[in-house]
């Protein structure tokens, strides 16, 4: 087994956990219990969570670990408040006017 990701949480190395094996890459995140005693114990990258696949799988799970951060990026970058046609303004996440109910 090789570590590919060093995780900010466990929610982090979950996500990325199932995002390989929905790719048929099987994974383990490993350092779950030692993040349960964080704050009592310095949070390194020996006691993060991280992310592990079989040494055959790895050159295919790390090209899967950058589009796994770009789709990340995407979703994080905060889209600009837009105006329906029926006059009103709506958050940028959102893709229909709560107002009358139309698609961006």
């Amino acid at each position: 087994m090789k570590k590919i990701y060093l995780a900010r949480d466990l929610s982090d190395a979950h996500l990325l956990k199932g995002f390989l094996e929905g790719d048929g890459i099987e994974a383990e995140v490993q350092g779950e219990s030692l993040w349960k005693l964080r704050g009592e114990i310095p949070i390194t990258e020996d006691t993060a969570p991280s992310v592990w696949v079989p040494d055959e799988d790895y050159d295919r799970a790390m090209e899967l670990v950058e589009t796994f951060h770009v789709g990340e990026a995407s979703a994080s970058v905060a889209r600009k408040p837009w105006r329906c046609a029926c006059g009103e303004e709506n958050e940028g996440q959102f893709t229909e006017c709560w107002n009358c109910g139309r698609s961006r």
